[in-house]
């Protein structure tokens, strides 16, 4: 009887087994794409550059990597980036080396994990040339902006593009043009806004709008004239990013002593402190006084790159007020805010003109702001532990490129009648604890 029921076991077990239905995975198809040469044309968010420096596990994680893995699996044959040399340090716009998580100690000698840089100086060896004679699928470029595509002298100005160039003499445009690609996503225009916002307004000045257009257009043409097709996208509000949210507007906390001490200074101006916690001061030519200063109001950001020992220990946020360049108030995040809803406009117009596919990528960013879960990871845009951004806390990590990756799959899908599958960004990595 045993022997009966163990063979009747074996056999309900077959039949159990062979009733699963078995899972498929979709069929890949290029729709009306010819994936076979694809090029990713941006600036630094393009480019792989992260944890504020140019360097190789950055660019193996990049955007553009992520989507030419998606178009290999119908038929994509080469995505050839300008790699920096395996184990180097990076090298950040301002000569540093890349930020890795170690241990700091500040001015009131409280030691705690933070950013630091991996060494002293960064490695400007990677600025050699290293173009090969083969032209880049990769044309993310630190710094770039979009009136500099077609700037003849731009090798002897970005040293990021030097390396990579064909000539001392080529454009970017020449070389992105040089692969003939036959299809194309472009991520540009952060970087046509970075160099105003990240001086607090204070520097240089927003993109002009007709600039813009003509060389955006200009690029679109050259990129469309073999009939390629491709996918463009919005530019996002980066002030979302940790790097202007990290630090709260009133998160001056004074003790009692403090106090007393704001207000017997600050009162006969109008201002009014309180125990507990409090707005920062901050100067502001406009403020309606005559010493141009005034406390930050709900709305207006703090950047990361104020010294932070210096708010602690040396009274700079009270009894000297921020400087301009450290702050972006209401008046200029709305002026910011206009600017890159016109910006984006003309995008939007350009996607149709050229019928490309378009991705939305301010509202991506938006998602990140509100924060959501993906395959039950967390995801947001608190300071290293939100798990979106980098070290830096201006640009994404492996993961969220990834995820950014997957919106440009799903509008070229959605644009071209394609299945291209998305990206798996659940085993990419966030930041490397020490």
């Amino acid at each position: 009887m045993k022997y009966v029921l163990l063979i009747f076991l074996g056999i309900s077990m077959l039949t159990l087994n062979s009733c699963q239905p078995k899972y498929e995975l979709p069929e890949v198809t290029a729709g009306e794409t010819n994936p076979n040469t694809f090029v990713m044309v941006g600036g630094t968010f393009s480019s792989g550059y992260t944890d504020d420096a140019l360097y190789r596990h950055g660019q193996q994680n990049s955007i553009g990597y992520y989507i030419s893995q998606s178009l290999n699996k119908a038929g994509l044959s080469l995505y050839n980036q300008p790699l920096v040399s395996e184990g180097s340090v990076g090298l950040s716009t301002t000569g540093l080396s890349r930020l890795i998580l170690g241990y700091k100690t500040d001015c009131l000698n409280i030691t705690s994990l933070s950013p630091v840089r991996e060494t002293t100086m960064g490695d400007a060896s990677i600025l050699n040339s290293v173009y090969d004679g083969i032209p880049y699928n990769n044309m993310g470029i630190p710094g770039l902006r979009i009136n500099e595509l077609s700037n003849s002298n731009y090798t002897n100005e970005n040293p990021y593009y030097s390396r990579m160039a064909s000539s001392a003499s080529a454009t970017v445009l020449s070389d992105i043009t040089s692969s003939n690609a036959s299809l194309f996503s472009v991520f540009i225009g952060l970087d046509d806004f970075m160099p105003f916002i990240k001086s607090g307004a204070k520097d240089d000045s927003l993109p002009d709008l007709t600039l813009f257009e003509n060389a955006y257009r200009e690029l679109i043409y050259a990129m469309t004239l073999n009939g390629a097709k491709g996918v463009i996208s919005t530019v996002p509000d980066p002030t979302s990013s940790p790097y202007f949210t990290t630090i709260p507007w009133n998160g001056l906390t004074l003790d009692s002593a403090n106090n007393a001490t704001l207000n017997q200074i600050y009162n006969p101006l109008g201002f009014y402190f309180e125990i507990g916690s409090n707005p920062f001061m901050i100067e502001d030519p406009a403020a309606n006084n005559m010493f141009g200063v005034r406390p930050m109001v709900e709305g207006e950001l703090m950047l990361l790159s104020v010294p932070l020992d210096s708010v602690k220990c040396h009274k700079m946020g009270t009894l000297y007020p921020l400087r301009n360049e450290f702050i972006l108030t209401n008046a200029e995040l709305e002026d910011i805010r206009t600017r890159l809803s016109q910006v984006n406009t003309l995008i939007r117009s350009i996607a149709t003109e050229f019928n490309l596919a378009l991705v939305e990528t301010d509202v991506f960013f938006a998602e990140l702001e509100s924060g959501f879960a993906y395959n039950g990871i967390n995801m947001g845009t608190a300071f290293i532990s939100g798990g979106a951004y980098g070290l830096d806390g201006l640009r994404f990590n492996a993961r969220t490129n990834a995820l950014l990756a997957n919106q440009f799959i799903k509008a070229i899908n959605n644009k071209y009648n394609a299945t291209f599958p998305e990206v798996n960004a659940s085993n990419l990595d966030a930041a490397f604890f020490p």
